[in-house]
């Protein structure tokens, strides 16, 4: 039998104020101890609002989520949860950023500086520690951000479009660390992206949300060997998988497909 980690049942959000919102729709799903979940959708329907939820940091308007069993109703304390931005403080050094957490939580500082040299040491930042935010490249502060969501060993990460606002190669690099840092450490992941074959790469399963209110449109079991190299992107399997997902977009207007694009008119003498 799957061991089951975490629990959506039938959960819906409704802001309420001058303009009634519905964001999250009725969502039930379960994941799996271990398992690696992307949350997958157009801009603004509710991927975020899904995992804060998860996090304890928004509450439902209807509807129950628990991990491990435990209904959460309130912020979480036994996750690490990943932001686009980093959020690094620039006076403190790589290794104090990371243990900022041992600190607000009155941890044993000793007990947990092994561990964070081991973690910077998994993500290629091993002789960084006393370097500054500002001496780092925007991959190595993202690589800083996932040791210190690790840092207290949570079973639960919890990321929300970490790796938005990095450049291509930065992107496919920190895909393959982050996969690599998921097989090692066997981790619970939610992963908050727009990015299809961000998405098909790192994953078991892509939860595909449709456009605002999310709702679970489709669930997609991503049967892909691990480990995965930056070449499978190439195979026929994979890019079966992000077709299916392109063509969802394509029929709610998200995406829009070759022969609807706008014809170029040009004017006489050939010039636009």
């Amino acid at each position: 039998m799957a061991d089951q980690f975490i629990a959506i049942e039938d959960v819906t959000k409704r802001y309420r104020g001058a303009g009634d919102l519905l964001a999250v729709d009725r969502v039930s799903t379960s994941i799996e101890r271990g398992q690696f979940i992307s949350i997958l959708g157009p801009s603004g329907c509710g991927k975020s609002t899904l995992m804060q939820m998860v996090a304890g940091l928004a509450a439902p308007s209807s509807g129950r989520i628990a991990i491990d069993g435990k209904p959460v109703t309130a912020p979480q304390t036994d996750v690490g949860i990943v932001f686009q931005d980093t959020n690094l403080l620039d006076w403190r050094s790589v290794m104090r950023n990371i243990m900022l957490q041992i600190e607000i939580r009155k941890l044993d500082r000793a007990a947990y500086s092994d561990r964070a040299r081991s973690l910077l040491a998994m993500v290629g930042l091993d002789g960084f520690e006393d370097k500054l935010p500002h001496q780092l490249s925007g991959g190595m502060k993202q690589r800083v951000s996932i040791c210190r969501a690790l840092i207290h060993d949570p079973p639960l990460l919890l990321m929300d479009e970490p790796f938005g606002a990095l450049d291509a190669l930065t992107r496919d690099q920190l895909n393959v660390d982050l996969q690599d840092i998921w097989l090692e450490s066997g981790k619970t992941v939610i992963f908050v992206t727009h990015s299809i074959s961000e998405a098909v790469f790192l994953s078991d399963r892509v939860l595909v949300m449709s456009p605002r209110p999310a709702t679970v449109a489709a669930d997609i079991h991503i049967d892909l060997p691990r480990r995965r190299p930056i070449s499978v992107r190439e195979t026929p399997a994979f890019g079966a998988y992000v077709n299916q997902i392109r063509r969802m977009f394509e029929d709610w207007g998200v995406l829009r497909r070759a022969t609807d694009a706008p014809s170029l008119r040009l004017a006489s003498g050939g010039q636009a």
